[in-house]
């Protein structure tokens, strides 16, 4: 019997490649992969002849082996296990891109849809259950459109640190990178506030926010920074106190 549609599965998840995107290097389309992995269909041998130049095995391996547990000691298979085992005990960082974040909403807690999302480390992070998103839009500005923030997990709205930056994952908003700012008078809702003074805060319900990742690391491309000269940077702190002043006074 053929182990060509496991082994597709068991490389392409050695790689990190979501199925659009090994689908994309392959030339074919992306149910195409769902079905050889799922063994409703027998890959093509033209397709096989590129995952075997590719991964640097014969098509005998690819049709007739366990590649996960048969290849050679010199083999590019080998060279990866062993790479993968050396980082096994290292926090794996998922990221959630923009194109992913509708199907994070429903995703967020499946495991099978986590193991899609490609996954990296960070030295300077450890101890901790961290995932990272993309952001769209110059709200959070000078934080520019485009940047990823890594967050670590905070499993309780009790655990906000008050004016501190989080992705917000919520039923009604989505996805939104924002700074929290607590209720004093009530614990059922928590203002959102933008960085950039031109957005105004709002108000959700903290029943409807589902998950909370503390900020620890901005990445962002060095040609995407803007720079703010020090009379605009002074503008944006007076503008963020005087916002956070209003929102105190409308809770006390």
């Amino acid at each position: 019997m053929s182990r060509a549609g496991l082994n597709l599965k068991y490389l392409r998840k050695l790689r990190g490649w979501t199925q659009e995107e090994f689908a994309n290097k392959l030339n074919i389309k992306r149910s195409l992969i769902g079905a050889y992995e799922e063994e409703r269909a027998d890959p093509r041998l033209d397709v096989l002849e590129i995952v075997a130049d590719m991964f640097k095995l014969s098509l005998d391996e690819l049709l007739l082996k366990d590649v996960s547990v048969t290849a050679g000691s010199g083999s590019y298979l080998a060279k990866r296990r062993q790479q993968k085992m050396m980082t096994a005990d290292r926090n794996l960082i998922h990221f959630v891109p923009i194109k992913a974040a509708a199907g994070y909403m429903t995703g967020y807690a499946d495991s099978e849809f986590l193991d899609e999302l490609n996954t990296f480390t960070l030295p300077m992070l450890s101890g901790g259950n961290y995932r990272a998103f993309e952001i769209i839009g110059d709200s959070m500005l000078p934080t520019p459109s485009g940047s990823i923030i890594v967050g670590e997990k905070v499993d309780s709205i009790d655990d906000v640190k008050n004016n501190a930056a989080y992705i917000v994952v919520s039923r009604n908003e989505g996805i939104v990178y924002k700074r929290i700012v607590k209720n004093n008078r009530s614990k059922a809702k928590v203002s959102l506030v933008s960085d950039n003074p031109n957005y105004q805060p709002y108000q959700v319900n903290t029943e409807d926010i589902v998950e909370l990742w503390l900020a620890q690391v901005v990445i962002g491309k060095v040609a995407s920074q803007q720079r703010w000269d020090v009379n605009s940077l002074a503008n944006l702190v007076n503008n963020l106190q005087d916002q956070v002043s209003t929102l105190k006074k409308k809770m006390n």
